[in-house]
């Protein structure tokens, strides 16, 4: 007899449910980012046009550029640092000569083609020379390396060349053949992978947020029974390098959606796609886009304050009547029109206080969200290495290790620009799993000295890279530099910049851009998205919603923000048809039944 439950071990009335539950909170399905929440934000018809921004990120400039362009007066406050988690830094005291510090950051910087929204706002941030703007900086990359322990590492295109049309059995044979190069993974296993893919492809939006927004992405591709290699390379490695992940965690409507948009990307067949699957900066961060657009935006108008934290929302009469920010100079009340919360999603619930809550009780989801490390580090060297341009992914490295060889790929002469004028090569690398022991100290990341997280990142990337090349060498090793980020005070390590995870279910905890406090608006990755991942595209996109939020609540007539969805093939749309009426019926995916 056929066992009625899809392969996640839901039945048909947990997917009934799941659909009944969908309907009645965005009226049309949850894939619409746009859609409400159950309340929507009362129009004020306020003709004030101040806006109070808390957090300089991604999300907060994003936010200041688009408010500012349409004449409201912006003010940032930020207690750190302005770009975030998406900054560079100069490493103190290692520059000499005229020459400027090293170049460090809280990780490389990654621009896949699917990003829509950044790259608009990037080409509107004036740059000398470029008739597009910062998004003039962006340098595509063609190829990447795969690393394997002991085994000598493969250089392999990321795009998937010579598509000129797309079907779920041609997505299939793309798949085997882009990830033929794994060893020692059997070959029913890999077809079974692609399989599975093609069954993410042609699932419903009811489907994805009623069914797999509750299934781990690990149980989606059934990895119980299956080989070491599939487990560990396209289970784990795979979802741990693109979006710092734990698959066994994960949402694998997430994963599946990041997923699809870097498959597409890399088919050349998504004209909004145009940029390839891979880009990165030619310089570092700071220097490529976030110093042109702070000049920019406090060329509009926007000012910046600095070294104030907002440490408390104000609520009088429904609306917020100011925010309490600290700093160096005391406490303080910052009073405007509208206010924007535009903080990581750790400093943000602090903030939500008993009032604010019953206010709007479904931003008490925001205290339900998970966080995770994934921090980088910076090796220079005296010479530069043989590694082929592009990203390095070191497949089933304990600490997820991905790293990007920079200096070939950056504007001008490495060592005449940097440090003291014999660092030849920046490599710079994420971890991205601190809660796994290495090889070198059998010890987690989180459990290590920052020299000793040094060591063990150098020795697990010579333990991938070096058989047969000879790329890594110690002796080359001029400095490191550890993103400041992290810190030990205590006996304990702490990290100031997590990242959000989007576990299972996690969908439902995490904020709309407005919410039931007319005058309040919140941004961040860990604001409902159409990408839906801790990214710099997510965090602009927030900034994006909030615009045009502060816009309807206000009844301004100004002309919206345009937010750029995600892009799907036609060609998948009668199967994703024929998906949403099994699922509303309770009947798993034809491809899972």
């Amino acid at each position: 007899m056929h066992d009625p439950r899809p392969a996640s071990g839901l039945t048909r009335r947990d997917l009934l449910r799941g659909a009944l539950i969908m309907g009645t909170t965005t009226g049309l399905f949850a894939g619409q980012a746009q859609a409400g929440p159950l309340r929507q934000t009362p129009a004020l018809h306020s003709s004030g046009r101040s806006v109070a921004i808390f957090g300089g990120g991604v999300a907060g400039l994003s936010a200041a550029h688009e408010l500012i362009e349409r004449g409201y007066e912006v003010t940032v406050y930020e207690p750190s640092y302005l770009g975030g988690k998406a900054r560079s830094m100069g490493v103190p005291g290692t520059g000499t000569g005229g020459r400027a510090d090293l170049p460090g950051e809280h990780g490389f910087r990654f621009f896949p083609g699917c990003y829509q929204n950044i790259p608009e706002t990037m080409s509107r941030i004036p740059f000398p020379g470029n008739a597009n703007g910062v998004a003039g900086n962006l340098v595509r990359v063609d190829g990447a390396i795969a690393g394997f322990r002991d085994l000598p590492p493969i250089f392999t295109p990321v795009e998937l060349t010579g598509l000129r049309h797309l079907t779920p059995e041609l997505l299939q044979t793309a798949i085997i053949t882009a990830f033929g190069f794994i060893p020692q993974l059997p070959p029913l296993e890999l077809a079974f992978f692609a399989r599975q893919i093609a069954l993410w492809f042609t699932s419903s939006n009811e489907r994805r947020y009623g069914q797999w927004e509750y299934v781990t992405w690990e149980a989606m591709l059934q990895a119980d029974g299956k080989s070491a290699a599939y487990r560990e390379y396209l289970v784990s490695a795979l979802t741990r390098i693109t979006v710092a992940a734990k698959p066994h965690l994960s949402s694998a409507r997430t994963i599946g959606t990041i997923g699809e948009a870097l498959v597409l990307a890399g088919t050349g067949l998504i004209p909004q796609f145009s940029g390839g699957i891979d880009r990165i900066l030619s310089g570092p961060t700071n220097e490529a886009w976030i110093d042109p657009w702070v000049t920019y935006l406090r060329s509009r108008g926007v000012v910046f304050v600095m070294g104030r934290r907002a440490t408390r929302l104000q609520l009088r009469n429904g609306v917020i009547a100011g925010v309490t920010v600290t700093g160096a100079g005391g406490t303080s009340t910052v009073r405007a029109d509208w206010y924007v919360c535009a903080m990581p999603v750790d400093k943000t619930t602090p903030l939500l206080s008993g009032d604010i809550l019953d206010a709007d009780p479904h931003l008490a989801g925001m205290s339900e969200l998970i966080t995770d490390w994934m921090v980088g580090i910076q090796y220079y060297l005296r010479q530069p290495t043989r590694l082929p341009q592009g990203h390095i992914a070191a497949l089933g490295t304990p600490w997820a290790l991905t790293a990007l060889r920079q200096a070939p790929m950056w504007r001008g002469d490495f060592a005449a620009r940097y440090g003291d004028g014999t660092v030849r090569e920046c490599l710079s690398v994420d971890v991205s799993d601190w809660d796994s022991p290495g090889i070198l100290y059998g010890r987690t990341a989180k459990d290590c000295t920052a020299e000793e997280i040094a060591a063990e990142v150098w020795a697990q990337l010579k333990r991938w890279l070096n058989t047969g090349t000879g790329w890594l060498h110690d002796a080359d090793i001029h400095f490191w530099h550890l993103d400041p980020g992290v810190s030990w005070s205590g006996g304990g390590i702490h990290n100031e910049t997590p990242l959000l995870v989007n576990t299972v279910g996690s969908y439902d905890k995490r904020p709309h851009a407005h919410c039931a406090i007319p005058n309040l608006f919140f941004g961040g990755d860990h604001v409902r998205s159409h990408i839906d991942l801790a990214t710099m595209e997510s965090a602009n996109e927030s900034g994006r919603a909030i615009t045009n939020a502060v816009l309807d609540a206000a009844g301004d007539p100004a002309p919206r923000v345009t937010i750029h969805p995600l892009v799907s093939l036609p060609v998948f749309e009668p199967l994703k048809q024929l998906d949403a009426d099994r699922f509303r019926r309770g009947l798993p995916h034809v491809m899972d039944a």
